[in-house]
């Protein structure tokens, strides 16, 4: 580590930015921020522990995240109807689940029988899998904060349960499962591509269902701390860091405020005009 310079951090910041023998392109900004951060916290426990003198990562440039609004996709729900619709039937409670209760990939793949309520119409998110293949894969609890319940509506429910009669599923079965073994990453990821190229939605991730979800959430009135808690934020701020942009902003709600003052000045106006009248 003591051979570790700035200058070494930035060629490798550097590298990953551009295309490789292993990939086409530069990974992400997002990714590179997410590599550098774990480094950089090893650094830093490393000049606590004085096995280096300073940490080599601190100042490294990284390249700019694009805005949330510019980056963020977000499918219809005529969009989304259509993915439903055209789902192989084992494969749309996976699909019902990410669209409509936020949860990510690795949550919905984790998901047993178990974990959902369905008098009190609930999904209990208890773990995730974590692993690419049938090789790595394995239950998790889920990410910090992430363990929550959400309120699933009465049509997600009845979806979830009309599937649980068709496949006999039992106590402890995997809610969605492909012959009998649970999804992984790969897997379920192929299965959604064949999805979005046979539905026209190329270039939408599944990620992006959970998109549709939170903008739902938002459209329909939730303040950040709903939100935050339905999509298993650990906290706030992480929520308005990606989703800011789709709040009604303050002259939105000016606006629409005033628009409900005229609307009924001119409905009273117009009662008085027609109580005189008669």
């Amino acid at each position: 580590m003591r051979q570790i310079r700035p200058s070494h951090v930035q060629q490798w910041i550097k590298a990953m930015s551009r295309p490789a023998s292993s990939r086409g392109s530069g990974l992400a900004p997002s990714t590179i921020r997410t590599r550098y951060n774990y480094v950089h916290i090893c650094m830093r426990a490393a000049v606590l522990d004085r096995v280096i003198k300073a940490d080599p990562t601190a100042g490294a440039a990284l390249p700019r995240r694009r805005k949330a609004a510019a980056a963020m996709t977000i499918p219809t729900a005529e969009e989304v109807g259509i993915a439903l619709d055209l789902a192989p039937t084992w494969f749309q409670p996976f699909v019902a689940v990410c669209a409509f209760a936020g949860l990510r990939l690795g949550e919905a793949v984790g998901l047993r029988l178990d974990d959902v309520d369905f008098l009190r119409r609930t999904i209990s998110v208890r773990h995730q899998v974590q692993g690419e293949s049938n090789a790595t894969a394995e239950l998790v609890a889920p990410k910090f904060g992430s363990e929550r319940v959400i309120y699933a509506p009465a049509e997600l429910i009845e979806l979830l349960s009309e599937h649980v009669r068709g496949a006999g599923a039992g106590p402890g079965d995997w809610l969605v499962s492909s012959d009998g073994r649970p999804l992984n990453r790969n897997s379920a990821g192929h299965q959604w591509r064949q999805l979005r190229q046979a539905a026209g939605l190329d270039g939408y991730t599944l990620h992006d269902l959970r998109h549709f979800y939170a903008s739902g959430l938002i459209a329909a009135g939730c303040d950040v701390v709903t939100v935050q808690r339905a999509l298993g934020h650990s906290s706030a701020t992480i929520t308005l860091g990606v989703y800011s942009h789709l709040w009604p902003t303050a002259e939105d709600r000016t606006r629409a405020a005033a628009g409900g003052l005229m609307a009924a000045a001119l409905d009273a106006r117009a009662d008085s005009v027609r109580t005189s009248g008669s």
